[in-house]
């Protein structure tokens, strides 16, 4: 209904996939100016990520988990802000070095995660409950 709402012009130019498979987010994402992601909650932020990963600059939420994994190498905006959302897009379109910063500050984020670096870290905190449960005993 609001895509349905929007003027002729922009409705033509707005896409609704459904579901994709794994090939055709990588092929949109590869053809992609930005990756814009302003979820209200994330659990991790796997797409944020997959953005890095692309190449593109990634605008996302300074909600949830959503900060913690951008660091500094996207465009954070409130997301229950349309105008804050707005805005971000309008500046990183028209910002072509503020684009490439974000793509390179999101190459060098995305090396500090890794499956390994998970396990590591889930293998310490499952050490650390289990030794102070062996404690309370």
């Amino acid at each position: 209904a609001q895509v349905a709402a929007l003027p002729e012009d922009i409705r033509r130019r707005v896409v609704l996939t459904g579901y994709v498979s794994d090939e055709e987010k990588r092929a949109l994402l590869a053809g992609a100016t930005m990756l814009v992601y302003p979820s209200r909650y994330e659990g991790f932020g796997f797409p944020v990520l997959e953005g890095f990963s692309a190449g593109v600059p990634v605008l996302t939420s300074s909600a949830g988990s959503l900060p913690e994994v951008a660091g500094d190498a996207a465009l954070l905006v409130d997301p229950n802000d349309v105008d804050a959302i707005g805005g971000g897009l309008v500046r990183l379109f028209g910002d072509a070095d503020l684009r490439k910063r974000l793509v390179a500050a999101g190459r060098e984020r995305l090396a500090t995660f890794s499956w390994e670096r998970a396990a590591d870290s889930t293998a310490e905190v499952l050490r650390g409950a289990a030794g102070r449960s062996a404690g309370a005993r």
